[in-house]
């Protein structure tokens, strides 16, 4: 059996449908109850409570970790997860990292990272590190003020950086979780172009066949909406990496093809698959 952390996630969704199409067992796990293909057990545990999934971790032989944003700060336990995974008989862990751990090797967050990644390394004799950059789902911020107002509202309006479909991301996944091939890598994975959010505002425009606005937020504004929901420190990494993106993060890399053999997909894309949610 498979386990899948953030089953309900922009990850998580189609990670599980995949594993569950290639005729996996696989146990759902997230916070709060949600949909599940047929045949896919689901389960309701919070990972900042470790011990909540005790009983599942028994019956697997790998485990897709993903954390959420709260579990990077003060208070979270993710080595105890892997811990209990490793004393559970788990034999395979495929980590959710970022690629921040090899850009920005220094910050709190990715030192943490960084430590949790070798603690999966040490922990399990089969293992394999997914480090995305920037998300093209996270434009779903913008689907309430699109929706409402046509308005996209973000900073650094004109700085680009490569973003990744998630979709990929869980494709990336899937075959790390199911090939052998991939065991012991570490793949960092972002879309085929840089595109900054006023970039992302047009390809955007274009799928819906509706003009938008773009306004461009303060560091503070963006900083304060992003600290409602994850830690300020992480905020603060992630504001840092879209104002002053280094040469490594505007590099597009390399883990999609490595892994799929294909090109990344493409904002547009993400864009034109995901319309209904900017309605």
């Amino acid at each position: 059996m498979i386990v899948v952390t953030g089953a309900t996630g922009n990850i998580g969704r189609p990670l599980t449908r995949a594993l569950a199409d290639a005729g996996e067992r696989v146990t759902a796990v997230s916070r709060r109850p949600g949909p599940a293909p047929d045949g896919v057990r689901r389960l309701t545990a919070d990972l900042a409570e470790p011990a909540t999934l005790d009983g599942v971790l028994t019956e697997a032989r790998a485990l897709f970790l993903l954390l959420s944003g709260d579990l990077h700060g003060p208070g979270g336990a993710p080595a105890e997860l892997v811990r209990r995974a490793a004393s559970a008989g788990v034999r395979r862990i495929v980590l959710l990292s970022t690629q921040g751990v090899v850009t920005r090797p220094f910050g709190p967050t990715r030192i943490a990272m960084r430590a949790l990644e070798d603690l999966v390394r040490a922990s399990v004799p089969e293992w394999a590190i997914v480090r995305p950059g920037g998300f093209a789902s996270n434009t779903l911020w913008w689907a309430e003020s699109v929706r409402t107002g046509q308005l996209v509202a973000a900073p650094f309006g004109d700085v680009a950086t490569p973003v990744v479909d998630p979709a990929d991301i869980a494709e990336v996944a899937a075959a790390c979780l199911l090939e052998d091939r991939h065991l012991g890598g570490a793949y960092e994975l972002t879309g085929p172009e840089v595109i900054s959010p006023r970039g992302q505002t047009a390809a955007l425009s274009a799928a819906l066949g509706v003009p938008l606005r773009f306004h461009e937020l303060t560091r503070e504004e963006a900083g304060a909406a992003m600290a409602r929901s994850m830690p300020v420190e992480l905020a603060d990494d992630t504001l840092d990496i879209l104002g002053a993106p280094s040469a490594a993060e505007l590099r597009i890399a390399p883990g999609v093809r490595e892994v799929l053999g294909r090109d990344p997909r493409s904002f547009a894309d993400w864009a034109a698959r995901h319309v209904d949610a900017f309605r």
